[in-house]
């Protein structure tokens, strides 16, 4: 793969990437209007694959904050045409990694040596990257070591890198009005974190050992003395990803042993620990040859206040839902209606909750649950197409739910992709022995 030997880091040159980008996007909007004045039955499926490939390939080249929110859209699954999901996966470890020169100019800059200075044996070619850094193989003292690299200057352009994927925010998720910058401050505010590795290494360290006594887990140790705010080095963990595991005719009993590590990890991090791993796409997790889960990114922590976890899954039982006074008010307690919203917008809003969280909380109102069975994931689909089309849910302010919604929904709906791709079935409370 061609490797990188500089990255646009001036807010002037990144702008003018994204101004290229959406030429060629406008330029592939003609086209298919013009195939479609001839062939009027055409889908969108050819533009949404040229539009995909256009702006993956736009934000490959600038890294950094624009392609991580690619990433984070690629596990939104039932929000983009398939097209988008596709091509906007490859963020997570398929992008052109940084050339040896500027990987040894970064350990200069911020470890004051060069890679072979510090390890025994450091491979100058990266294993994968990704839209933050980019992870190497590294020796020393006998032990086999993985080394991530912190691309230049993703720190510095995450504010505007966001102001310029804001209008395209905007329109795909229906957001009106300055109350919309709440939701842009939470992921500002999170990558800001995610580009600082000093806190990552405590974070992982915080977590690793709380979750250490979950079984069939397994974690890196990291170490502070090789670790720099744009470099973090832990150890190389053996395993096959869990996208490519999947893949696999893999045994049933395997991965409902796999599935309930992963639900016992999340689970006991939300519920004892009250932050949690929010960035649960198969490229932080590794499959062992022991029959173990390896987690090995812990740079985006959720923090989860008392004040949005008691409504949240207050919210989650069953009989809740179906009591009308108690819905409303948990409704209103976590900002997804406001005393602003019209009779309509209230209607409107309360019927689509209301059917959005009797499908999204089955998990919690059963003993056992099958995240392998089509019934639930043609529910989501179905009612995600269902208001996907909706006019009339164009015409109302989709600014709905806490600031805290972002990142817990993100993290549940991955998590629920990864458990059906295990084609897991798993015991709901059984992560309370562990709290």
């Amino acid at each position: 793969m061609k490797t990188l030997d500089r990255i646009p880091t001036g807010k002037i040159e990144r702008a003018g990437k994204l101004v290229k980008t959406g030429v060629k996007v406008g330029g592939n909007y003609m086209k298919y209007y013009s195939k479609k004045l001839v062939d009027p039955s055409m889908t969108k499926d050819e533009l949404n694959e040229d539009n995909a490939g256009d702006i993956y390939d736009g934000l490959k080249s600038l890294k950094g904050s624009a392609l991580k929110v690619a990433q984070m859209l690629s596990m939104e699954k039932s929000l983009l045409p398939s097209a988008y999901v596709e091509k906007f996966s490859l963020s997570q470890f398929s992008v052109p990694p940084l050339s040896a020169p500027l990987v040894r100019k970064t350990f200069k800059k911020y470890l004051g040596k060069y890679p072979e200075e510090i390890f025994d044996e450091f491979e100058k070619d990266s294993i994968n990257a990704a839209s933050i850094g980019q992870v190497h193989k590294a020796v020393k003292d006998g032990k086999k070591l993985a080394v991530k690299i912190q691309y230049p200057g993703v720190a510095e352009s995450i504010s505007s890198d966001l102001a310029l994927v804001k209008p395209v925010a905007i329109r795909m998720f229906n957001l009106k009005g300055n109350d919309s910058d709440k939701y842009f401050k939470e992921v500002e505010n999170k990558l800001i974190e995610e580009t600082n590795y000093i806190l990552e290494l405590q974070q992982s360290r915080e977590i690793t050992e709380a979750c250490g006594n979950i079984p069939n887990m397994e974690f890196p140790k990291y170490y502070e003395e090789l670790s720099s705010e744009r470099i973090l080095t832990m150890d190389w963990m053996h395993g096959k990803h869990l996208s490519e595991f999947t893949k696999t005719d893999f045994d049933e009993g395997l991965g409902n042993t796999l599935g309930q590590a992963l639900w016992d990890f999340y689970m006991f991090q939300i519920h004892g620990l009250r932050k949690v791993h929010a960035d649960p796409h198969p490229g932080n997790f590794l499959v062992s040859e022991r029959a173990t889960l390896i987690a090995i990114d812990f740079g985006c922590i959720k923090e989860v206040p008392n004040e949005f976890y008691i409504p949240y899954f207050e919210l989650a039982k069953k009989e809740n839902i179906e009591n009308d006074a108690i819905f409303m008010e948990k409704l209103y307690e976590l900002e997804i209606l406001s005393e602003s919203d019209s009779p309509e917008e209230l209607k409107f809003f309360k019927a689509l909750f209301k059917e959005l969280l009797t499908i999204f909380t089955l998990p919690f109102n059963e003993e056992h649950f099958d995240f392998g069975a089509d019934e639930f994931w043609t529910k989501i689909a179905n009612l995600s197409e269902r208001y996907s089309k909706d006019p009339q849910i164009r015409k109302m302010n989709g600014n709905r739910g806490s600031k805290h919604f972002l990142y817990l929904n993100r993290t549940f709906f991955g998590l629920y992709n990864l458990l059906h791709d295990l084609k897991a079935k798993v015991v709901v409370n059984n992560f309370r022995q562990y709290i």
